[in-house]
This record gives structure tokens, C-alpha cells and sequence, in this order.
């Protein structure tokens, strides 16, 4: 081949290579980039999406003016969605509560920003305090009057549990019964119901013996039947479980990561920003998480996975 030809062939050749690097670049999906130029977030619905969505909405102007970007704030169906919508970059920041977080970092789709703060709890009143707490516990409830006075008398009772991936309603109190020593899935006949205030419905009902809730799970039922804390009573906490997540996608870049971070804390801090975050999850405000935090989570999803 003539000299002049094979610097004409290796010149199309490069000039194909950049222009298929230019197009790679320009069809990057929003999200891939270190530091975006618009952010998609996503929460799981805690009451009916409409609703929660339309509560969550005003996020997308607070953020929007403390970032400098447009915001986009969406609701999910649930927190795999949430969590597959990370993994393929449509989504840059998720409302992830504990195991979901530790299942999205497991595939490489979240790292944990920030953890929610609430009011805690007295116990065994269940009334709240002023004091804002990190993290909760699961309890378990029995009826008043119940011969059930100990984890010990679980054995052989019936007892409401949420999903395998609750952490309050599942995971915790499954892991410690069994280093207790009672592995409930053998001993006990669990009843799968959807919604905590359900599980303290069931007990009240007498339709099952026991239940597995987040403490105070009865606040919930309060305003519907005032006398449930006389009628339903706890017997047993769990160690406390680290509190949900903001998880952002682990290619954003630090300096963003870190505007982000204080985005949501000055938002948490202000009357307007407090008042929609307690309106979509009761939340009262964030701090500064690390991957660490959820260490325990790992281990006792460990623990309850090997519960046959």
C-alpha cells in the first residue's frame, strides 16, 4: 500500500475512534456522570404512591435551589425497584431503609449518604421523647393478660411476622431468638401480613399469639382504637437497628456527594423542609452514615437466613 494511503487509512481510523467516543459520551444516560447535571430521586411508597408522591413533591424545589440543578423526585413500587433503578444509573439517589441498603451496596448500586433521624420512644409506653434518635428496635407484642411472659414462652404460639427482608418485622428478632436458642421457624407458626399495624390488629384480634413489629408499631393503630397500649403490651426488644438510608449511586463524585449531604441536612433543619420529611416518613432530620453502620444488619440477615 502506497505510504500516503496508510496515513489516510490510519487517520479515518482515528477520526472513527474519537467520533464513536464522542457518540458513547453523548448518549451517556443521566446519572452515569461523576457530578450530575439534573437528579433523579426515589422513594418507597410508606402510604398510597399518589399520595406519598404528592407529599414528597416539594423535595424537587428545596433541593433543586441548594444544588443548582433540576431535581426529580418519583415514587417506587418497592425497594427492588428502587434498587434496579440504581444499578442501571435512571436513578441517582434512593430512600433505602437498612436491609434494602445492604442488598443495593452488596450489587455495587448505592452507598449510604445519610441516616434519618426520629423522635425515640419510652419504653414500654411507647410515647415519644424529645430526644431525636439514629436507630429503633423491634418489640415483640402479646395481649394483656397473655401467658406468654417471655421470649421463652414463644414456643409452640402463633406469631404475625412481616417479609424476610423487614428488618424490624423479620430479621432482628428472628436472629436473636435463634442465639437465644428458640428457632421460631420450627417451634412457631408464623403468619405473614403486610403492614406492622396489622401484626398489632392480629394480636389484639387474638388471631395470632404474637407479633414481631417496629417499636412503637401501636402509635399506629392509636388514633383508630386509644386504648391499644392497655390491650396490647410488648415483651421483648431487640438491640437497635440503624435507622433508613439516603443512598446515592457510588460513581457520584465526593464534592457533589458532599453538596448533596448538606442539601438535605439544612432541608431537615428548616421548617418548611422538616415538615414535608415528616409528612412522607416521619422523619425529623439526617445525619452523616457510614457503610459501617449497617455492618449488623449484615449479620443478622446471616443469621436469620440460616433459620430453615
Amino acid at each position: 500500500m502506497p505510504k500516503f494511503k496508510k496515513i489516510l487509512v490510519g487517520t479515518i481510523a482515528v477520526l472513527g475512534t474519537v467520533l464513536l467516543a464522542g457518540c458513547s459520551n453523548s448518549g451517556k444516560k443521566q446519572g452515569e456522570s461523576d457530578t450530575p447535571t439534573s437528579l433523579n430521586v426515589q422513594f418507597v411508597p410508606s402510604v398510597a404512591a399518589d399520595k406519598m408522591e404528592a407529599r414528597a413533591k416539594p423535595l424537587e424545589k428545596m433541593l433543586s435551589k441548594r444544588l443548582g440543578i433540576p431535581v426529580h423526585v418519583t415514587v417506587s413500587t418497592d425497594n427492588n425497584a428502587v434498587i434496579e433503578a440504581m444499578k442501571s444509573k435512571k436513578v441517582d439517589v434512593g430512600f433505602l431503609p437498612a436491609d434494602a441498603y445492604v442488598q443495593a451496596h452488596k450489587q455495587n448500586a448505592a452507598d449510604v449518604l445519610l441516616q434519618s433521624e426520629r423522635y425515640g420512644l419510652k419504653a414500654p409506653s411507647g410515647t415519644w421523647t424529645k430526644e431525636l434518635v439514629h436507630t429503633l428496635r423491634s418489640e415483640i407484642l402479646v395481649s394483656k393478660g397473655s401467658p406468654i411472659k417471655s421470649w421463652k414462652d414463644l414456643k409452640g404460639k402463633s406469631i404475625s411476622i412481616q417479609s424476610p427482608t423487614s428488618t424490624s418485622g423479620y430479621i432482628f428478632p428472628i436472629a436473636e431468638l435463634k442465639q437465644k436458642g428458640l428457632d421460631v421457624k420450627r417451634s412457631c407458626k408464623l403468619v405473614t401480613v403486610t403492614g406492622h399495624d396489622q401484626g398489632v390488629l392480629n394480636v389484639l384480634n387474638k388471631d395470632t399469639d404474637a407479633a414481631f413489629v417496629f417499636e412503637d408499631a401501636r402509635n399506629n393503630v392509636l388514633r383508630d382504637n386509644p386504648k391499644i397500649k392497655s390491650q396490647v403490651v410488648p415483651i421483648y426488644y431487640t438491640r437497635p437497628i440503624p435507622n433508613d438510608t439516603i443512598s446515592v449511586l457510588p460513581s457520584m463524585s465526593k464534592a457533589f456527594k458532599e453538596k448533596l449531604a448538606r442539601a438535605f441536612i439544612a432541608i431537615g433543619k428548616s421548617k418548611e423542609g422538616k415538615k414535608v420529611i415528616e409528612s412522607v416518613y416521619d422523619q425529623e432530620g439526617y445525619i452523616r452514615a457510614k457503610d459501617s453502620d449497617y455492618d449488623i444488619v449484615r449479620k443478622y440477615q446471616k443469621i436469620a437466613e440460616t433459620v430453615k
